[in-house]
């Protein structure tokens, strides 16, 4: 059984997907561990109580300095052995000493076909209004693995979205979450579950069940 230690921000939308998929078998030999916030006002912790899921805070206002709130962030995550760690639209800087401590075996969700509209400053709608002003014609969604990078670990799933003639950045944003985010996030995790990927030279392959 993996267990998953899922990071948040925010309302929690791609937990909702993790959630629902482990409760409709989308998602197999998989439990959430801790739903884990640097935002105690944050909604993916009600979402998690609800689910009967551990919902803990770990804010970095409550820490002398970063590398403190690294640290407890880190040791809250270990106390619940997690096998994989979630960003589920998680705006934390994920630190180095817990890359080195989950080597491919953090995995994150961005709005966007990397490598385009990636890197520092891009994240959340901000994505979807560079793609907007760019005139591009398709975009999506990437599940990848988390290095010492920003955005740069190797891809896991990829779906592209169309975008539609009059789209604003919360129409497209909410077609990207629908069409693309709930659907191959919960897909990777199922595949790193059942021993499905293998990680080789910085990039993903799949193994025959």
């Amino acid at each position: 059984m993996l267990k998953l230690a899922v990071l948040v921000s925010g309302g929690g939308t791609n937990l909702q997907a993790i959630i629902d998929g482990i409760a409709n078998g989308t998602i197999t030999n998989t439990e959430i561990s801790v739903v884990i916030s640097n935002n105690q006002n944050a909604y993916a912790l009600e979402r998690a109580k609800a689910a009967g899921i551990p919902a803990v805070c770990v804010s970095p206002k409550n820490y002398a300095d970063r590398d403190a709130f690294n640290h407890a962030l880190l040791q809250t995550i270990q106390s619940y052995e997690p096998g994989l760690v979630v960003l589920a639209g998680c705006l934390v800087v994920i630190p180095e000493i817990m890359i080195q401590a989950y080597p491919n075996k953090i995995i994150n969700i961005h709005p966007s076909l990397i490598p385009s509209f990636c890197g520092t400053g891009y994240y959340g709608l901000k994505v979807h209004e560079k793609a907007l002003e760019r005139g591009v014609k398709v975009t999506g969604a990437t599940v990848h693995f988390v290095d010492e990078g920003t955005d740069t670990g190797p891809i896991i799933l990829q779906k592209a979205v169309e975008i539609q003639q009059g789209d604003t950045p919360k129409v497209l944003q909410q077609r990207v979450m629908e069409q693309a985010e709930w659907v191959i996030m919960p897909k990777a995790i199922d595949l790193i579950a059942n021993n499905r990927i293998k990680v080789q030279d910085g990039k993903v392959s799949f193994v025959s069940a």
